[in-house]
């Protein structure tokens, strides 16, 4: 039996991010308002760098606030972030954010 080629793995995915996000360099990712949003390939080594650290420092401060207990556990936490063109991650902080999309993460347990 021949060895199978290994499959790389993708260096880079496709994120759509304002226009003008290349001139600013790591603005707002998704989509900003009022500016013409495009595709572009966005590095994987900056995004999960930029992913994991935000997932681990998140998930520390969850279980902290699990551990109270109390009459009102936490069950579940949702957070929307965008992704700049460099990996950048950014929190959406409240729905405030008007005209703003994101990727939204469901932890549970």
């Amino acid at each position: 039996m021949a060895d199978e080629p290994a499959i790389a793995e993708p260096d880079s995915l496709e994120f759509w991010v304002t226009e003008d996000e290349e001139a600013d360099g790591d603005t707002m990712g998704v989509f900003g308002r009022d500016r013409e949003a495009v595709l572009r390939r966005v590095p994987l080594g900056a995004l999960r760098k930029n992913l994991t650290e935000t997932v681990d420092a998140l998930q520390a401060l969850f279980e902290q606030i699990a551990e109270r207990g109390g009459p009102m556990p936490l069950k579940e936490v949702q957070l929307s972030f965008q992704v700049s063109a460099s990996g950048g991650v950014q929190l959406i902080g409240s729905s405030q954010v008007q005209g703003t999309r994101g990727i939204t993460f469901v932890f549970g347990h």
